[in-house]
């Protein structure tokens, strides 16, 4: 069972497009990161690659799209 550092709305993370990525701080001055095919395909778990840190992502998962409410965007 992985204990998470923290558990983080999906819309308060940084989407980069080109690489379809999301981005959220880590506290060691990276960035925990996790894809879009990674969120379509059900996964929920943001690593950084500097430190053992792991966030759960909280979204919505509807008819197999992510929405992003905030911002309004449907991925």
């Amino acid at each position: 069972m992985a204990v998470f550092h923290d558990e983080v709305e999906i819309e308060d993370f940084q989407y980069d497009e080109d690489s379809e990525t999301y981005f959220y701080p880590s506290p060691c001055g990276d960035n925990f990161s996790i894809t879009k095919e990674d969120l379509e395909n059900g996964e929920d778990v943001a690593t950084c690659p500097s430190c053992s840190l792991i966030i759960k992502v909280i979204y919505d998962k509807v008819r197999g799209s992510i929405y992003v409410w905030r911002n309004r965007v449907a991925i």
